[in-house]
């Protein structure tokens, strides 16, 4: 019977080098999901510490959370790109400090236009840093058993890190002060960077390719404007010119990119021959769906706590912890029995999760409590996430060449970013449209229910397109 991670000293990449011991690696490529994933929420909760103190415009202040949360998504098929062609190590280093530099950049800020651009550093930094990490796993783990603990472990702490950001935020803002919500990453950097450089090997990789500069340029600049278009949707409407002008020409970016990568680019960033292997086509898909029901989740949950039921933001975050923990049991639950069951058992699980958690969440109203109107159903909404996305993250990297791991890592993370945005953007609008512009408690809690109805459809959407995944008989244990 396969040991468990800690039991190895050592393990060795597809290239035969020596690499650190495995429960380093592991916990190298986790710390750095939490603090990615982490560092997109904890600066939710002192926005308005950071906005008397640096004195923003009124459109300005939700930048230092759209600026980090754009280049985040853009670049992140680019990152991926680069892991494969300069090395997971160089790339993932490379990431940590420019992720550190602008953190610390961020908590020394004193005009509003160098936070900014520090956010934007910052998720310069996350693009290099996530899609590395996945392809560490992919070439560090390929036991089918140890490669699923992994996964499980890397979502749980992606999980964590997303819940953990109220809580922290607040309690770094409360008892220090705001600059400390970015400081706090410089030393945690320092330490990951030191953990990479003794846990993944120095090899460089023996290909002799060059990054695809106009595929780069096209996809990078593509993604960001589509997601920039949608994000203004909430704000400005679908049909409006701040929508529609940077959605479209993302959309021809988009297309150019295809084009490019399909026929003239010699060594494409993203080679389009790996759509052709099923389980990534179909996984992203999922990915895609799967971000709106994770938005529906933490956030529209956070908001109903607030604005409903009237806790205060701290309050909120507390209200979610249970959902995190059992997502995080979850999560390491799913990867303990993906080899024995197979993929689709498990999203299937999931996904009826979702129907059952959204149909019961969608019945809240503002004179509901909190351990039925609230508690319940996001412990079984946690339950369906914690068995479908490390499973999902297995299936759309498990039949992908290791010179690919980190364009498949780019492209599964992009996937899930972008249904995130795209999710926030078409659940927001369902949510105000229903509540007809009101603000009381019931108003607002009939636009959220809205919400949550909206993805419980997108479980059954997640089940149906299941189905179109290659079927594997489930590995047996010895």
């Amino acid at each position: 019977m396969t040991s468990r991670l800690s039991a190895s000293p050592v393990i060795r990449d597809q290239a035969g080098t020596r690499t650190g011991p495995e429960w380093l690696i592991l916990a190298l490529v986790c710390a750095c999901q939490f603090m990615v994933i982490l560092d997109s929420s904890i600066v939710n909760v002192a926005l308005p510490s950071i906005d008397r103190d640096l004195g923003f415009a009124p459109a300005g202040l939700a930048w230092v959370v759209n600026g980090y949360l754009l280049t985040f998504a853009g670049f992140m098929l680019l990152g991926g790109r680069a892991a494969d062609l300069f090395g997971q190590r160089r790339i993932l280093t490379g990431g940590l400090v420019l992720f550190s530099a602008a953190s610390l950049v961020a908590g020394l800020a004193t005009l509003p236009e160098v936070l900014v651009a520090a956010r934007v550093a910052q998720g310069v930094g996350a693009a290099l840093l996530a899609p590395a990490t996945l392809a560490v796993i992919n070439t560090s783990f390929t036991e089918g058993r140890r490669r699923a603990r992994a996964f499980g472990a890397w979502s749980a702490a992606g999980g964590v890190g997303g819940m953990a950001g109220a809580v922290a935020g607040g309690a770094l803002t409360t008892g220090l002060s705001w600059r400390w919500v970015f400081l706090i990453n410089v030393p945690i950097g320092v330490a990951l960077i030191a953990a990479a450089m003794r846990a993944l090997p120095s090899t460089r990789t023996a290909r002799r390719e060059t990054l695809d500069i106009v595929g780069a340029v096209t996809g990078t600049a593509g993604l960001a404007a589509l997601i920039y278009g949608i994000m203004h949707s909430t704000d400005h409407g679908w049909t409006s010119a701040p929508v529609l002008v940077p959605a479209v020409a993302g959309l021809l970016l988009l297309a150019v990119f295809t084009v490019v990568e399909a026929r003239f680019a010699t060594h494409p960033m993203m080679p389009l021959r790996l759509l052709r292997i099923r389980g990534v086509a179909v996984g992203n898909a999922m990915l895609l769906l799967f971000g709106g029901t994770g938005i529906a989740m933490w956030y529209f949950t956070s908001l109903f706590l607030q604005n409903v039921l009237g806790y205060g933001a701290l309050q909120a975050g507390l209200g979610q912890t249970p959902a995190a923990v059992m997502f995080m049991v979850i999560a390491r639950s799913a990867a303990a029995l993906l080899p024995r069951t197979g993929v689709r058992p498990l999203i299937l699980a999931g996904s009826a999760c979702f129907l059952a958690g959204f149909g019961w969440l969608a019945q809240a109203q503002s004179d509901s409590g909190y351990l039925v109107g609230i508690l319940g159903p996001t412990l079984l909404i946690a339950t369906g996430i914690g068995l479908t996305f490390p499973t999902l993250m297995a299936a759309t990297t498990a039949d992908v060449p290791d010179r690919d791991a980190g364009a498949i890592g780019g492209l599964a993370q992009t996937a899930g970013q972008a249904g995130g945005s795209l999710g926030l953007a078409v659940l927001a609008t369902a949510a105000t449209q229903t509540a007809a512009g009101g603000s009381s408690p019931v108003a607002l809690a009939a636009g959220y229910d809205r919400v949550f109805l909206i993805a419980a459809g997108l479980g059954l959407a997640i089940a149906a397109t299941s189905l179109l995944l290659p079927r594997r008989r489930p590995t047996t244990p010895n």
